[in-house]
């Protein structure tokens, strides 16, 4: 359930209407007026409240459930409980993030920290000739620096350092501690706490007596509706940008080195380390700790499993692991075999009889 301190919902709607913007259906139309009053999980759930079953694990729970509303695959229905009414969907983990953002629209779009919205905080420093629009919120300990420019609605949070000339566009969160350099942001960005956007790139010419600084002439370019989580470091391009395209989804503690170019739709997971220069398409999906080499390309669709190591192109639409990164299929032929070496005793020659 949901604190109250933190979380506060927009209030009580009636089924027939969450199940109308959510696009899904009632199972008992006689309930269409019933009145809910937040989200919650199955166990935690109460008559005024919303929740879902998705993973078949939870089957029990759902049947013990005390939600009055709860979000199913129809292929569940028969096992609901008593008192609870039914909303019908093919994708029920998706259609319960569309109603938790009824209730709570605040959390899918980032709200300020400090508890002054809408407040240019007199302990901030803004640059005079910073351009701030409607109902920008800055938080006390943050700066703006000269020629910047921050959209109507955005927040920029406590201690958050937005570089001169950067750009961010309406509807923002960045949050606290961030800091902004040699950036363009577009429209409905989330920046969570302690993200590093723009700094030098690693570029340096080795070599005797010492390894010489290539200056990173390239700006970072972050698309409309970008999440890119706490600790996570988007480095500038040496003299291409580096990329990130619209709708990307990105974890905490990340590494995105200079000239990368990130499609659009992607998800990339915790402490993945994506090198410079290296492309990603539309709609990759890189799980926790991948390596990405750089001078490379994971085309559009392709996934790579926790812990793989991408050392070559990957074809668009595959499913790749390992290390270095294979097919998935291979991989895993390769993963029983291993195993299987491994149980076989050990050879050696028979103890000769004295």
């Amino acid at each position: 359930m949901a604190d109250t301190r933190f979380f506060r919902s927009k209030g009580s709607m009636p089924l027939g209407d969450i199940a109308e913007r959510i696009g899904v259906d009632i199972a008992q139309q006689r309930d269409v007026s019933r009145r809910m009053g937040g989200v919650a999980s199955l166990d935690l759930a109460g008559p005024d409240e919303v929740s879902f079953l998705d993973n078949p694990k939870y089957v029990d729970a759902f049947t013990k459930t005390k939600a009055g509303a709860c979000i199913v695959h129809p292929r569940f229905a028969d096992r609901a409980p008593t008192g609870t009414t039914l909303l019908l969907s093919e994708q029920p983990y998706r259609a319960y993030s569309l109603v938790a953002q009824l209730f709570y629209p605040e959390e899918a779009t980032g709200t300020d920290t400090f508890g002054a919205p809408g407040i240019v905080s007199e302990r901030a420093a803004v640059h005079p000739s910073a351009k701030l629009g409607e109902n920008v919120t800055i938080e006390p300990g943050a700066s703006v620096g000269a020629g910047a420019e921050i959209g109507r609605n955005t927040i920029i949070g406590t201690n958050t350092s937005i570089g001169k000339e950067c750009t961010v566009g309406k509807d923002c969160f960045i949050g606290p501690n961030v800091t902004v350099s040699h950036a363009h942001i577009g429209d409905r960005v989330m920046l969570h706490p302690g993200v590093r956007v723009g700094q030098d790139g690693f570029g340096f010419a080795m070599g005797y007596p010492h390894h010489e600084k290539v200056p990173q002439l390239g700006r970072v370019i972050i698309q409309d509706d970008v999440e890119i989580g706490a600790n996570t470091t988007v480095d500038r391009g040496a003299g291409p940008d580096t990329v990130i395209g619209e709708g990307t989804k990105i974890d905490n503690l990340v590494q995105i080195g200079h000239n990368v170019e990130i499609g659009r739709g992607c998800i990339i997971v915790a402490q993945t380390g994506i090198s410079g220069s290296a492309k990603l398409g539309d709609f990759v999906v890189l799980a926790a700790q991948v390596g990405v080499a750089g001078h490379l390309t994971i085309n559009s669709g392709a996934q790579i499993a926790a812990r793989g190591a991408a050392v070559h192109d990957v074809p668009a639409g595959q499913q790749y692991g390992g290390l270095p990164a294979k097919p998935i299929a291979e991989w895993r032929r390769e993963v029983v075999e291993l195993r299987r070496l491994g149980r076989r005793p050990k050879s050696g020659n028979k103890p000769s009889e004295q």
